[in-house]
């Protein structure tokens, strides 16, 4: 019996088969699995990096080291199985495979959004209330911090691929997408998936929306501060110090936004532009984000610098 059929009977197939975007796309899975090997190089010398400079061991620092974690998951739960999908058809995965890397997408993609507002919140209290800011920025703040990032996004997020596995699949198991987006699967049941939909859209909205709307005010006051400095070219300085995780915001919205926008038009665009995008999206980010720090912050670069000279002198 045809794989794409054989588990229509099932309310719980074994496995399901990810078609991809409909065709091999060769070009675009070479530039993808160049991204994939840059976002790793580029956040695990990051990770090293300030892991091994006792001078960069500061709360904005750990924050940095937090996104760079959750960039290496989100890159190792989807892209590897992309590229199998797309250079060898390995095209099935497990019925529980698929739901885990449902829930890590969900739940990592709203800790990277978390991240951002607690590093927007940083950048607040060192421009606004610069006095304070080595007693509130503090390496008991960051763990708590971590923390609630964590605990927040996960206990939110978990129910969305609950809610998934727990609908009556009886069509077929194949998905028309080469990862396990929450409402391709949902759309292979028999069941009503309304309340899938809903959760989703209220979980989503409430916690990236929460969060562009606490770095919009964290910002509002950092530019009301900015404005208020007299002295020549302090306005610029204090600026250049939020321009790397600006640059980091963009990023992740700008591709987010137009994920979602290709998605609203659907019916105007290719049927393979929201797939590849949504595949993007995991890997864009992770492979720009400790570049752009690496680029911008001069403690990072000097820190790099450092720790390829010390790789250097132990290998000769």
């Amino acid at each position: 019996m045809d794989n794409r059929n054989r588990n229509t009977t099932q309310s719980h197939p074994s496995s399901f088969l990810l078609l991809g975007s409909g065709s091999d796309h060769l070009g675009f899975s070479m530039v993808l699995a160049l991204l994939f090997i840059v976002a790793l190089a580029a956040n695990a010398v990051l990770l090293l990096t300030i892991w091994l400079e006792q001078s960069l061991h500061q709360p904005v620092y750990y924050l940095l080291s937090l996104l760079s974690l959750l960039d290496l998951v989100l890159c190792l739960t989807v892209i590897p199985k992309v590229l199998a999908i797309f250079w060898w058809g390995w095209r099935s995965i497990s019925f529980v495979g698929c739901f885990l890397q449902m829930f890590v997408m969900n739940s990592f993609l709203a800790m990277e959004s978390c991240t951002f507002m607690v590093m927007a919140y940083d950048r607040y209290v060192a421009i606004c209330h610069p006095l304070r800011y080595p007693s509130i920025v503090t390496d008991r703040f960051v763990a708590k911090a971590a923390f609630f990032i964590v605990a927040r996004n996960t206990l939110i997020s978990f129910p969305v691929p609950i809610l998934s596995a727990w609908l009556h699949y009886c069509r077929t198991n194949v998905i028309e997408h080469c990862i396990c987006a929450n409402l391709h699967v949902s759309r292979l049941s028999c069941s009503d998936i309304t309340l899938t939909r809903l959760y989703q859209f209220i979980a989503a909205w409430t916690l990236l929306g929460l969060d562009l709307v606490l770095i919009t005010l964290s910002y509002a006051f950092i530019l009301r501060v900015v404005l208020r400095l007299k002295a020549e070219g302090a306005a610029a300085k204090t600026l250049s110090t939020c321009g790397s995780h600006l640059i980091l915001i963009l990023f992740f919205s700008t591709i987010l936004l137009v994920l979602v926008l290709t998605n609203v038009v659907k019916k105007r665009v290719h049927a393979n532009i929201p797939v590849l995008l949504n595949v993007l999206h995991n890997v864009i980010p992770a492979a720009l984000n400790p570049i752009v720090y690496g680029v911008r912050t001069k403690e990072i670069k000097e820190g790099i610098l450092r720790v390829l000279r010390k790789v250097r002198g132990w290998n000769g």
